[in-house]
């Protein structure tokens, strides 16, 4: 928090904060409301009864089925995260820096939500993507996929919970896979790819008008990537909620009119150099091909950005993005190749590795990131 104070910032994002699958993957959580104690600073830290009764008081929708799962010491493990998260939160609003939190739509197989509540989930079918860019077998997740009737019968509560304790942990949420509102990949269970699944209709707003009701306004982006279309893009703006935009899929030369390329840029979204499925920018720019790297010549060019170091001029022109917020991977302030990269969609193992490692983040990047952001106008007024 220091260190994004330091260099201007003004918004941090994290990857999920449950308890990772095997694979070490955020995204298929063994809860969707627990925290991960791996992320403790101080695991053996003492807990009263009087903290974790009031616990049990305050989380009583999921606190239940998640100790079931997780065993004996579970509550207080809770307590304490919520007790470090919480200070974070706090030293980090003192610093004017706010918490940007990742919500997967979807939870794991065999997750806590899933075993305690298999009333809202489907038999015979479960999530994934159509072939894509990342991959013409289409990427088969497993997760378990939502009964969207039973959810309706039952006001949603499911789902009402999940966000109001979202809301208690961060300033603002992206809900990941947004599109699945609107339709949802469904494969049969044991399909060895995901070509064979189809599209299903989702409860298009249905669930956020439930949230709203009892939650007030909704601090939510839509994570609006991949097959979008339409009655997506109605459904995201129908909420009044930003979408996203990322720089490197906005240099494909078919593409002219994609939401990414810079020209083509609105104000309510939010900007970023890549994504935890993308390559780092230093990655991304050493594999580019000749007439992507022509296109982005010229969007340097016409934008007066010449760096020595590529990934520090594609930092420069996601900030001179129209949009709102303007987001950059720590890689890529680190200049890190692909070695660093996060996850690569479609391949079970070997991803969720990198770590930033302490003191990586000194000052002179502290300063060369705040001097790209006030060039940028990015600065907060109270640092101007």
């Amino acid at each position: 928090m220091d260190w994004l104070a330091s260099a201007g910032q003004t918004w941090w994002q994290v990857l999920p904060l449950g308890p990772p699958d095997r694979h070490r993957s955020p995204y298929k959580a063994r809860s969707a409301f627990a925290g991960w104690p791996g992320l403790l600073a101080n695991p053996r830290a003492p807990v009263t009864k009087e903290e974790e009764l009031d616990f049990r008081d305050r989380h009583a929708f999921w606190l239940d089925d998640w100790q079931r799962l997780a065993g004996r010491g579970a509550v207080a493990d809770q307590v304490r995260f919520e007790r470090e998260w919480f200070a974070l939160r706090s030293y980090a609003a003192e610093r004017g820096v706010r918490l940007f939190g990742d919500m997967p739509i979807y939870v794991a197989e065999g997750s806590a939500d899933f075993l305690a509540h298999p009333e809202l989930f489907q038999d015979g079918l479960v999530a994934g993507a159509p072939p894509d860019a990342y991959t013409d077998r289409g990427q088969l997740w497993g997760n378990p996929l939502y009964d969207w009737p039973a959810l309706r019968r039952r006001g949603y509560r499911w789902w009402v919970e999940r966000l109001r304790h979202a809301f208690s942990l961060f300033d603002l949420v992206r809900i990941d896979h947004f599109r699945g509102f609107v339709a949802y990949w469904a494969v049969p269970a044991g399909a060895r790819t995901a070509r064979s699944g189809r599209f299903r209709r989702g409860p298009g707003r249905a669930p956020f008008d439930a949230a709203a009701l009892e939650l007030g306004s909704l601090p939510i982006v839509a994570e609006d990537l991949g097959v979008i279309t339409p009655a997506v893009e109605r459904l995201r703006d129908s909420l009044g909620l930003p979408g996203m935009l990322v720089l490197q899929f906005g240099f494909e030369p078919d593409e002219p009119r994609s939401v990414h390329r810079l020209e083509n840029h609105v104000e309510h979204r939010v900007m970023y150099t890549g994504t935890h499925d993308s390559d780092t920018a230093r990655g991304w720019f050493e594999s580019l091909s000749a007439d992507r790297r022509a296109l982005l010549d010229t969007s340097l060019a016409e934008h007066g950005i010449r760096e020595r170091q590529p990934w520090w001029a594609l930092i420069r022109l996601a900030f001179a993005s129209p949009a709102r917020v303007a987001m950059v991977q720590a890689q890529d302030v680190l200049g890190l190749g692909s070695e660093a990269r996060m996850n690569v969609p479609a391949r079970a193992g070997g991803n969720w590795r990198w770590q930033l490692s302490p003191g990586a983040l000194n000052k002179r990047l502290a300063s060369r990131l705040r001097e790209v952001t006030q060039e940028a106008e990015r600065l907060p007024e109270r640092q101007q």
